[in-house]
């Protein structure tokens, strides 16, 4: 069993997409995935899936979606492996394959000791397992907030990793175009702004790269009241 969260929330077994129910019972899960091998009390599952507005009957419905879940993750039935009850509250307890972000960090970390063609592929590799913005059919809920932050920006950070050892293996022309997006769309991002510029420099293209150098000192200074880094 496969959980999924770089993208909309998915579990699979095998190649069957597992129905989770409705979209309470779905942020009951996600709440616990985030949570994952830990416990999270019913009190707090209760203010998180209610926004600190719970219905006097949360517990019960709570066991009624855990109920549920459990038909779809553990259809066996009892004893419970997966979805566990524990004195104070719930907890999903998984293995750290079995969820796609922790095979992603897994690749982005040992690309970080392998050659520039080598990390090249399994950073690839890595990018290729996203469908979206993490846990995007939670945004905007508190609870997903702060770990959809925390994976997006490690995705960002993949690719400026990929882009990297593409600027190593001498990749430059073909690359502009990406970074050109990048950039648009993260203008405050010096390391981006900072592969452009060799990207176009090395291609041939100087005086479009001291103009993106210029661009980006002006935006820094103007909105940060910085200057780049070295």
């Amino acid at each position: 069993m496969k959980f999924k969260v770089l993208g909309p929330m998915e579990v699979r077994r095998g190649d069957q997409a597992l129905g989770l129910g409705g979209a309470k019972q779905r942020a009951l899960l996600a709440i616990l995935l985030i949570e994952a091998n830990h416990v999270v009390g019913l009190e707090r599952l209760a203010d998180l899936l209610w926004r600190d507005e719970p219905p006097p009957t949360s517990n019960h419905i709570i066991e009624v979606y855990v109920s549920q879940l459990r038909r779809a993750l553990e259809p066996a039935g009892a004893p419970y492996q997966v979805l566990v009850r524990k004195p104070s509250g719930y907890m999903l307890q998984v293995a750290p394959d079995a969820v796609d972000a922790a095979e992603f960090q897994d690749l982005v970390e040992a690309a970080k000791s392998a050659a520039p063609q080598q990390a090249e592929a399994q950073l690839t590799r890595a990018l290729s397992m996203w469908r979206g913005p993490a846990l995007a059919d939670f945004a905007g809920e508190p609870f997903a907030v702060s770990e959809a932050a925390r994976l997006n920006e490690l995705r960002l950070h993949a690719r400026e990793e990929r882009i990297e050892a593409e600027l190593a293996l001498g990749r430059h022309g073909r690359l502009i175009g990406e970074l050109q997006a990048l950039v648009e769309e993260h203008p405050l991002r010096e390391r981006l702004c900072g592969q452009l510029m060799l990207a176009l420099y090395r291609s041939g293209r100087q005086a479009e790269a001291s103009d993106i150098y210029q661009r980006t000192r002006q935006q820094l200074v103007d909105e940060l009241g910085m200057e780049p880094g070295p």
